[in-house]
Protein backbone atom coordinates (compact mmCIF):
# COMPACT_ATOMS: atom_id res chain seq x y z
CA UNK A 1 0.00 0.00 0.00
CA UNK A 2 0.85 3.67 -1.15
CA UNK A 3 0.81 5.73 1.89
CA UNK A 4 1.47 9.79 1.77
CA UNK A 5 2.13 11.59 4.80
CA UNK A 6 1.29 15.46 4.60
CA UNK A 7 3.33 17.18 7.55
CA UNK A 8 6.02 14.66 7.65
CA UNK A 9 8.16 16.76 9.44
CA UNK A 10 6.32 16.86 12.53
CA UNK A 11 6.75 15.10 15.86
CA UNK A 12 2.91 13.14 15.14
CA UNK A 13 2.90 12.15 11.86
CA UNK A 14 6.94 11.43 10.93
CA UNK A 15 6.87 8.70 13.81
CA UNK A 16 3.79 6.88 11.50
CA UNK A 17 5.67 7.22 8.61
CA UNK A 18 8.68 5.24 9.94
CA UNK A 19 6.21 2.56 11.28
CA UNK A 20 4.41 2.40 7.67
CA UNK A 21 8.03 1.69 6.02
CA UNK A 22 8.76 -0.62 8.53
CA UNK A 23 5.17 -3.02 8.18
CA UNK A 24 6.10 -2.84 4.47
CA UNK A 25 4.53 0.13 3.03
CA UNK A 26 5.69 2.24 0.34
CA UNK A 27 5.77 6.05 2.13
CA UNK A 28 6.09 9.78 0.75
CA UNK A 29 5.14 12.85 2.13
CA UNK A 30 5.19 16.87 2.16
CA UNK A 31 6.08 19.05 5.03
CA UNK A 32 5.54 23.31 4.42
CA UNK A 33 8.98 23.63 5.65
CA UNK A 34 12.48 21.83 5.04
CA UNK A 35 14.12 21.14 8.85
CA UNK A 36 16.33 18.41 10.23
CA UNK A 37 13.53 15.91 10.54
CA UNK A 38 13.23 15.79 6.60
CA UNK A 39 16.98 15.02 6.62
CA UNK A 40 16.94 12.61 9.51
CA UNK A 41 13.50 10.57 7.24
CA UNK A 42 15.59 10.75 4.56
CA UNK A 43 18.26 8.70 6.03
CA UNK A 44 15.69 6.15 7.05
CA UNK A 45 14.81 5.54 3.30
CA UNK A 46 11.82 7.47 3.59
CA UNK A 47 13.08 10.15 0.69
CA UNK A 48 10.03 11.47 -1.24
CA UNK A 49 8.90 14.13 0.66
CA UNK A 50 8.24 17.36 -1.00
CA UNK A 51 8.69 20.77 0.55
CA UNK A 52 5.87 22.63 0.11
CA UNK A 53 2.36 21.35 0.11
CA UNK A 54 0.65 22.27 -3.61
CA UNK A 55 -1.48 19.79 -6.02
CA UNK A 56 0.64 19.84 -8.61
CA UNK A 57 3.34 17.73 -6.19
CA UNK A 58 1.36 15.51 -5.33
CA UNK A 59 -0.39 14.74 -8.15
CA UNK A 60 3.09 14.15 -9.61
CA UNK A 61 3.76 11.63 -6.49
CA UNK A 62 0.20 9.84 -7.64
CA UNK A 63 0.86 9.83 -11.01
CA UNK A 64 4.35 8.44 -10.58
CA UNK A 65 2.47 5.29 -8.18
CA UNK A 66 -0.97 5.93 -6.92
CA UNK A 67 -1.45 6.49 -3.54
CA UNK A 68 -3.65 4.42 -1.32
CA UNK A 69 -4.09 6.59 1.76
CA UNK A 70 -3.52 9.84 2.65
CA UNK A 71 -2.59 10.54 6.39
CA UNK A 72 -2.72 14.01 8.09
CA UNK A 73 -3.15 15.88 10.93
CA UNK A 74 -5.89 17.06 12.51
CA UNK A 75 -4.09 20.97 12.36
CA UNK A 76 -4.15 20.48 8.46
CA UNK A 77 -7.62 20.72 8.22
CA UNK A 78 -7.89 23.74 10.45
CA UNK A 79 -5.52 25.59 9.14
CA UNK A 80 -6.96 25.54 5.71
CA UNK A 81 -10.37 23.74 5.36
CA UNK A 82 -9.47 24.07 1.20
CA UNK A 83 -5.86 22.23 1.36
CA UNK A 84 -4.92 21.75 -2.14
CA UNK A 85 -3.60 18.73 -1.03
CA UNK A 86 -6.64 17.27 0.61
CA UNK A 87 -8.77 18.90 -2.11
CA UNK A 88 -6.66 16.85 -4.36
CA UNK A 89 -7.16 13.39 -2.96
CA UNK A 90 -10.96 14.39 -2.41
CA UNK A 91 -10.97 15.20 -6.08
CA UNK A 92 -9.06 11.89 -7.14
CA UNK A 93 -11.08 9.92 -5.24
CA UNK A 94 -7.99 8.87 -2.49
CA UNK A 95 -9.08 7.44 1.00
CA UNK A 96 -8.17 10.76 3.06
CA UNK A 97 -7.95 10.48 6.84
CA UNK A 98 -6.41 11.46 10.03
CA UNK A 99 -3.34 9.85 11.66
CA UNK A 100 -5.31 8.29 13.98
CA UNK A 101 -7.57 6.39 11.54
CA UNK A 102 -4.28 4.75 9.92
CA UNK A 103 -2.57 4.29 13.64
CA UNK A 104 -6.34 2.32 14.54
CA UNK A 105 -5.72 0.19 11.51
CA UNK A 106 -2.34 -0.65 11.83
CA UNK A 107 -3.47 -1.80 15.55
CA UNK A 108 -6.30 -3.72 14.50
CA UNK A 109 -4.52 -5.70 11.82
CA UNK A 110 -1.60 -6.80 13.90
CA UNK A 111 -3.96 -7.85 16.57
CA UNK A 112 -1.89 -5.57 18.74
CA UNK A 113 -2.70 -4.32 22.72
CA UNK A 114 -2.62 -0.63 22.77
CA UNK A 115 -0.57 1.19 26.04
CA UNK A 116 -1.19 5.24 25.44
CA UNK A 117 0.50 8.12 27.66
CA UNK A 118 -1.98 10.86 27.90
CA UNK A 119 -1.84 14.47 29.41
CA UNK A 120 -1.07 17.87 29.40
CA UNK A 121 2.27 17.90 30.68
CA UNK A 122 4.78 14.89 30.39
CA UNK A 123 3.55 12.54 28.20
CA UNK A 124 6.29 12.24 25.49
CA UNK A 125 9.05 11.94 28.37
CA UNK A 126 6.51 8.89 30.20
CA UNK A 127 5.67 7.54 26.70
CA UNK A 128 9.69 7.03 26.27
CA UNK A 129 10.37 6.02 30.01
CA UNK A 130 8.34 3.07 29.38
CA UNK A 131 9.58 2.49 25.62
CA UNK A 132 13.04 2.11 26.99
CA UNK A 133 11.50 -0.29 29.92
CA UNK A 134 10.47 -2.67 27.17
CA UNK A 135 13.93 -2.29 25.06
CA UNK A 136 15.83 -3.08 28.62
CA UNK A 137 13.62 -5.71 29.41
CA UNK A 138 14.13 -7.74 25.80
CA UNK A 139 10.10 -7.32 25.28
CA UNK A 140 9.29 -6.59 21.90
CA UNK A 141 7.09 -4.14 20.68
CA UNK A 142 5.65 -1.03 18.68
CA UNK A 143 5.60 2.30 19.22
CA UNK A 144 5.55 6.04 18.20
CA UNK A 145 6.74 9.09 20.65
CA UNK A 146 6.90 12.38 19.71
CA UNK A 147 10.82 13.22 20.19
CA UNK A 148 14.03 11.66 18.97
CA UNK A 149 15.43 8.65 20.91
CA UNK A 150 18.91 7.86 21.91
CA UNK A 151 17.94 4.35 21.81
CA UNK A 152 15.55 4.08 19.51
CA UNK A 153 14.05 5.38 16.32
CA UNK A 154 10.77 7.81 17.19
CA UNK A 155 8.22 5.19 15.74
CA UNK A 156 8.67 1.40 15.71
CA UNK A 157 7.11 -1.71 14.26
CA UNK A 158 8.02 -4.59 15.13
CA UNK A 159 6.65 -8.32 14.26
CA UNK A 160 5.93 -10.34 17.31
CA UNK A 161 5.19 -8.05 19.37
CA UNK A 162 2.46 -8.04 21.93
CA UNK A 163 1.60 -3.94 22.37
CA UNK A 164 1.67 -0.90 20.66
CA UNK A 165 2.96 1.99 23.20
CA UNK A 166 1.46 5.60 21.80
CA UNK A 167 1.47 9.02 22.81
CA UNK A 168 -1.69 10.23 23.15
CA UNK A 169 -2.38 13.95 22.10
CA UNK A 170 -5.89 15.60 23.25
CA UNK A 171 -5.69 18.19 20.86
CA UNK A 172 -8.53 18.25 18.48
CA UNK A 173 -9.76 15.50 20.76
CA UNK A 174 -7.10 12.86 19.03
CA UNK A 175 -7.05 10.69 22.21
CA UNK A 176 -11.10 9.67 21.68
CA UNK A 177 -10.43 7.57 19.17
CA UNK A 178 -8.58 5.01 21.04
CA UNK A 179 -9.50 2.01 22.83
CA UNK A 180 -6.33 1.72 24.90
CA UNK A 181 -5.80 -1.66 26.97
CA UNK A 182 -3.43 0.88 29.60
CA UNK A 183 -3.76 4.13 29.81
CA UNK A 184 -1.16 6.26 32.11
CA UNK A 185 -2.35 9.84 32.31
CA UNK A 186 0.87 12.39 33.44
CA UNK A 187 -0.58 14.99 34.74
CA UNK A 188 -4.39 17.06 33.41
CA UNK A 189 -4.09 21.08 33.50
CA UNK A 190 -6.51 22.90 31.03
CA UNK A 191 -5.39 23.71 27.46
CA UNK A 192 -5.98 23.95 23.86
CA UNK A 193 -9.26 26.30 24.63
CA UNK A 194 -9.66 26.26 20.62
CA UNK A 195 -10.30 22.87 21.30
CA UNK A 196 -11.90 22.81 24.31
CA UNK A 197 -13.31 26.42 25.54
CA UNK A 198 -14.07 25.72 29.44
CA UNK A 199 -12.36 23.86 31.74
CA UNK A 200 -14.88 21.70 32.28
CA UNK A 201 -15.24 20.49 28.76
CA UNK A 202 -11.48 19.86 28.86
CA UNK A 203 -12.08 17.07 31.89
CA UNK A 204 -14.63 16.04 30.57
CA UNK A 205 -12.77 14.59 27.78
CA UNK A 206 -10.44 12.84 29.64
CA UNK A 207 -13.17 11.21 31.44
CA UNK A 208 -14.53 9.67 28.18
CA UNK A 209 -10.71 8.61 27.52
CA UNK A 210 -10.53 6.93 30.81
CA UNK A 211 -13.61 5.05 30.08
CA UNK A 212 -13.00 3.99 26.84
CA UNK A 213 -9.41 2.39 28.65
CA UNK A 214 -9.38 -0.84 30.16
CA UNK A 215 -7.02 0.09 32.90
CA UNK A 216 -6.27 3.61 33.71
CA UNK A 217 -3.11 4.91 36.12
CA UNK A 218 -3.42 8.34 37.25
CA UNK A 219 -2.39 10.80 39.80
CA UNK A 220 -4.63 11.49 43.56
CA UNK A 221 -4.86 15.33 42.22
CA UNK A 222 -5.50 14.45 38.74
CA UNK A 223 -8.39 11.72 39.87
CA UNK A 224 -9.42 15.25 42.51
CA UNK A 225 -10.15 17.68 39.18
CA UNK A 226 -11.93 15.35 37.96
CA UNK A 227 -14.37 13.33 40.19
CA UNK A 228 -12.82 9.78 40.40
CA UNK A 229 -11.90 7.53 42.79
CA UNK A 230 -10.08 4.43 42.98
CA UNK A 231 -11.66 1.71 41.33
CA UNK A 232 -10.91 -2.12 39.52
CA UNK A 233 -9.95 -0.32 36.03
CA UNK A 234 -8.97 3.22 38.19
CA UNK A 235 -5.64 2.94 39.77
CA UNK A 236 -4.76 6.04 41.85
CA UNK A 237 -1.21 7.12 42.77
CA UNK A 238 0.27 9.34 44.98
CA UNK A 239 1.75 11.90 44.02
CA UNK A 240 3.14 12.82 47.53
CA UNK A 241 5.16 9.28 48.46
CA UNK A 242 8.23 10.06 49.91
CA UNK A 243 9.26 7.04 48.00
CA UNK A 244 9.40 8.85 45.03
CA UNK A 245 12.16 10.61 45.92
CA UNK A 246 14.02 8.06 47.88
CA UNK A 247 13.79 5.41 45.23
CA UNK A 248 14.12 7.22 41.65
CA UNK A 249 17.35 9.04 41.49
CA UNK A 250 16.51 10.93 37.97
CA UNK A 251 17.27 14.68 38.21
CA UNK A 252 14.02 16.84 38.12
CA UNK A 253 10.87 16.10 40.05
CA UNK A 254 8.34 15.72 37.22
CA UNK A 255 11.20 13.08 35.96
CA UNK A 256 10.85 11.29 38.95
CA UNK A 257 7.03 11.61 39.18
CA UNK A 258 6.97 10.32 35.38
CA UNK A 259 9.15 7.73 36.48
CA UNK A 260 7.16 5.88 39.29
CA UNK A 261 3.61 6.49 37.68
CA UNK A 262 5.24 4.09 34.51
CA UNK A 263 6.71 1.77 36.79
CA UNK A 264 3.29 1.08 38.72
CA UNK A 265 1.42 0.77 34.90
CA UNK A 266 3.61 -1.34 33.92
CA UNK A 267 4.62 -4.05 36.59
CA UNK A 268 1.44 -6.00 35.33
CA UNK A 269 2.60 -6.07 31.79
CA UNK A 270 6.13 -6.81 32.51
CA UNK A 271 5.70 -8.84 34.94
CA UNK A 272 8.88 -7.87 37.32
CA UNK A 273 9.67 -6.75 40.20
CA UNK A 274 8.65 -3.05 40.95
CA UNK A 275 12.25 -2.51 42.59
CA UNK A 276 13.90 -3.65 39.28
CA UNK A 277 11.93 -1.66 37.10
CA UNK A 278 12.82 1.15 39.10
CA UNK A 279 16.62 0.43 38.77
CA UNK A 280 16.16 0.83 35.00
CA UNK A 281 14.15 3.94 34.97
CA UNK A 282 17.22 5.48 37.18
CA UNK A 283 19.32 4.35 33.91
CA UNK A 284 16.93 6.03 31.38
CA UNK A 285 18.79 8.36 29.69
CA UNK A 286 16.60 11.07 28.35
CA UNK A 287 15.19 12.29 25.16
CA UNK A 288 15.60 15.18 22.55
CA UNK A 289 14.20 18.44 23.26
CA UNK A 290 13.65 17.84 27.06
CA UNK A 291 16.53 19.18 29.08
CA UNK A 292 19.04 18.38 26.61
CA UNK A 293 22.22 19.32 26.70
CA UNK A 294 23.43 20.67 23.85
CA UNK A 295 26.66 21.99 24.70
CA UNK A 296 28.31 21.95 28.08
CA UNK A 297 25.82 24.31 30.51
CA UNK A 298 23.27 25.09 26.94
CA UNK A 299 20.31 23.31 27.63
CA UNK A 300 16.90 23.29 25.57
CA UNK A 301 13.26 22.03 26.73
CA UNK A 302 10.12 21.73 25.13
CA UNK A 303 8.33 22.70 28.10
CA UNK A 304 5.53 25.47 26.93
CA UNK A 305 2.58 24.86 29.31
CA UNK A 306 3.21 26.42 33.13
CA UNK A 307 3.40 23.10 34.62
CA UNK A 308 5.84 21.92 32.49
CA UNK A 309 7.97 25.32 32.83
CA UNK A 310 7.67 25.32 36.69
CA UNK A 311 9.00 21.22 36.04
CA UNK A 312 12.03 22.93 33.59
CA UNK A 313 12.78 25.59 36.14
CA UNK A 314 12.92 22.84 38.94
CA UNK A 315 15.42 20.48 37.69
CA UNK A 316 17.87 23.31 35.90
CA UNK A 317 17.64 25.08 39.01
CA UNK A 318 18.42 21.27 40.84
CA UNK A 319 21.40 21.28 39.00
CA UNK A 320 22.52 25.03 39.34
CA UNK A 321 20.64 26.48 42.10
CA UNK A 322 20.74 30.03 41.31
CA UNK A 323 22.70 30.40 38.29
CA UNK A 324 19.65 29.60 35.69
CA UNK A 325 19.68 31.96 32.73
CA UNK A 326 16.32 31.64 30.46
CA UNK A 327 15.65 32.12 26.87
CA UNK A 328 12.08 31.86 26.59
CA UNK A 329 10.35 31.50 22.88
CA UNK A 330 6.35 30.59 23.79
CA UNK A 331 4.74 28.23 21.34
CA UNK A 332 1.63 30.04 19.91
CA UNK A 333 0.58 33.38 20.24
CA UNK A 334 -3.44 32.16 21.24
CA UNK A 335 -1.47 29.55 24.11
CA UNK A 336 0.75 33.36 25.08
CA UNK A 337 -2.76 34.57 25.81
CA UNK A 338 -4.07 31.77 27.19
CA UNK A 339 -1.31 31.77 30.23
CA UNK A 340 -0.66 35.35 30.20
CA UNK A 341 -1.69 35.75 33.90
CA UNK A 342 0.13 32.42 35.21
CA UNK A 343 3.38 34.49 33.01
CA UNK A 344 3.65 36.48 35.53
CA UNK A 345 5.44 35.02 38.16
CA UNK A 346 6.88 31.97 36.40
CA UNK A 347 10.37 33.34 35.74
CA UNK A 348 10.94 35.28 39.12
CA UNK A 349 13.42 32.82 40.28
CA UNK A 350 15.66 33.47 37.82
CA UNK A 351 18.92 35.32 37.54
CA UNK A 352 18.46 36.59 34.04
CA UNK A 353 15.42 36.08 31.19
CA UNK A 354 15.28 36.72 27.53
CA UNK A 355 12.26 36.87 25.80
CA UNK A 356 12.23 35.83 22.09
CA UNK A 357 9.12 36.62 19.36
CA UNK A 358 7.02 33.82 19.88
CA UNK A 359 6.55 30.82 17.54
CA UNK A 360 3.46 31.14 15.68
CA UNK A 361 1.30 28.19 14.57
CA UNK A 362 -2.90 27.39 14.35
CA UNK A 363 -2.90 31.10 15.32
CA UNK A 364 -6.45 33.30 16.17
CA UNK A 365 -5.69 36.06 14.08
CA UNK A 366 -8.31 37.88 15.83
CA UNK A 367 -5.62 38.28 18.42
CA UNK A 368 -3.15 41.00 19.49
CA UNK A 369 0.27 39.84 18.74
CA UNK A 370 2.26 39.50 22.09
CA UNK A 371 5.65 40.46 20.67
CA UNK A 372 8.63 40.58 23.70
CA UNK A 373 7.63 43.70 24.74
CA UNK A 374 4.04 43.20 25.44
CA UNK A 375 5.28 39.99 27.31
CA UNK A 376 7.71 41.34 28.99
CA UNK A 377 4.69 44.05 30.37
CA UNK A 378 3.24 40.79 31.83
CA UNK A 379 5.26 39.68 34.13
CA UNK A 380 5.60 40.84 37.87
CA UNK A 381 7.92 43.48 39.07
CA UNK A 382 10.33 41.10 40.08
CA UNK A 383 10.47 39.41 37.20
CA UNK A 384 10.91 42.71 34.68
CA UNK A 385 14.12 43.06 37.25
CA UNK A 386 16.12 40.53 35.23
CA UNK A 387 14.17 40.78 32.03
CA UNK A 388 14.73 41.34 28.68
CA UNK A 389 13.37 41.50 25.25
CA UNK A 390 15.74 39.75 22.38
CA UNK A 391 15.76 38.82 18.70
CA UNK A 392 16.65 35.40 17.19
CA UNK A 393 20.21 36.82 16.07
CA UNK A 394 24.25 37.16 16.90
CA UNK A 395 23.06 39.44 19.92
CA UNK A 396 21.90 36.59 21.23
CA UNK A 397 24.43 34.31 20.15
CA UNK A 398 26.80 36.38 22.03
CA UNK A 399 24.77 37.15 25.11
CA UNK A 400 24.49 33.33 25.73
CA UNK A 401 27.79 32.14 24.98
CA UNK A 402 29.01 35.03 27.73
CA UNK A 403 26.54 33.45 30.81
CA UNK A 404 28.04 29.97 29.52
CA UNK A 405 31.74 31.61 30.00
CA UNK A 406 30.75 32.89 33.14
CA UNK A 407 29.25 29.24 34.76
CA UNK A 408 25.34 29.89 34.30
CA UNK A 409 23.40 27.40 33.03
CA UNK A 410 21.20 28.40 30.16
CA UNK A 411 18.05 26.78 30.00
CA UNK A 412 16.37 27.56 26.01
CA UNK A 413 12.38 26.84 26.61
CA UNK A 414 11.76 26.70 22.70
CA UNK A 415 8.69 25.40 20.79
CA UNK A 416 10.93 23.31 18.12
CA UNK A 417 10.31 22.81 14.58
CA UNK A 418 11.40 24.14 11.01
CA UNK A 419 12.69 28.11 12.02
CA UNK A 420 12.58 27.71 15.84
CA UNK A 421 14.66 28.62 18.69
CA UNK A 422 15.57 25.58 18.84
CA UNK A 423 16.60 24.73 15.24
CA UNK A 424 18.73 27.82 15.44
CA UNK A 425 20.44 26.79 18.97
CA UNK A 426 21.16 23.17 16.84
CA UNK A 427 23.00 25.00 13.91
CA UNK A 428 25.05 27.73 16.69
CA UNK A 429 25.97 25.74 19.38
CA UNK A 430 25.66 21.75 18.92
CA UNK A 431 29.18 20.21 17.49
Amino acid sequence: MHVFFSGIGGTGIGPLALIAKQAGHEVSGSDAKDSDYIAYLGSKGIDNIKIGQSAEQIAQVHAAKPIDWFVYSSALPRDDPNHPELEFCQQAGIKATKRDDFLNQVIKDMGLKLITVAGTHGKTTTTAMAIWLFKQLGMPHSYSVGAKLSFGEMGQFEPGGEYFIYEADEFDRNFLSFYPEISLISGIDWDHPDIYPTREGYYEAFVEFIDQSNTTYLWHNDAEKLALSTSDSLKVLDDGDPQIGTQLKLPGHVNRLDAWLVAHALQPVLNQPLQRLIEKLNQFPGLSRRFEQLAPNLYTDYAHTPPKIRGALQLAQEVAGNNVVVVYEGLHNTRQHFIKDELANLFEGVKQLYVVPSYLAREDQDLELLTPEKILDLLSNSAKSHAQPAQINSELKQSIQKHLTEGDLVLCLSAGGAGSLDEWLRQKFSK
